[in-house]
């Protein structure tokens, strides 16, 4: 009997704040740690623009899950050009990570971060919404905390910021 799975395929179950699962979908596992496991997988889903980035079918995605830490971050390059679009960062309980699964709770707050280290927090009013208790809310807003402050320091995986380039150095100088 063959076995077509890879030994490093991982199936990553998305689940909302009371643990349903809204989807799944496959990566392959690139490094694990204790507490952490890195993925790649690409976008299985049609073009989406959030109005921040547009996301396309087949983008890449290089995902961090942490089973110690309340967040997940996903490094977006796309489809053609490989070009890092950007980091989107889910709040999330901290992710249950056994054999060739993940499971992440989503909190619905989110991190966009640009290449430049531009921050915009997503779904506060969806976050603000959902029935937690105030624990798992102060767990939550700490780690959005935690991760403004990663990006702040160029702390993994954003050390791959580019440099912050100001206005005026584009002026014409005669």
């Amino acid at each position: 009997m063959t076995n077509n799975s890879d030994h490093n395929d991982i199936t990553v179950y998305k689940l909302d704040h009371e643990g349903r699962e809204v989807w799944n979908y496959r990566g392959k596992m690139l490094s694990r740690g204790t507490t952490w496991i890195e993925i790649e997988a690409r976008f299985n889903r049609d073009d989406k623009d959030a109005g921040y980035v547009i996301f396309r079918r087949n983008d890449r995605f290089l995902e961090w899950f942490y089973s110690d830490r309340w967040y997940n971050i996903f490094e977006i390059h796309d489809v053609t050009s490989d070009a890092l679009k950007g980091w989107y960062c889910n709040i999330s309980r901290p992710a249950m990570i056994s054999g060739h699964e993940i499971r992440s709770d989503d909190l619905a707050l989110d991190l966009w971060i640009t290449p430049t280290g531009n921050i915009q927090l997503l779904d506060e009013d969806e976050f603000a919404a959902l029935p937690l208790d105030p624990d798992t809310r102060k767990a939550a807003l700490s780690a959005m905390r935690d991760l403004v402050r990663r990006v702040e320091k160029r702390e993994a995986p954003f050390e791959a910021l580019l440099p912050f380039v100001s206005p005026d150095s584009f002026q014409n100088r005669d």
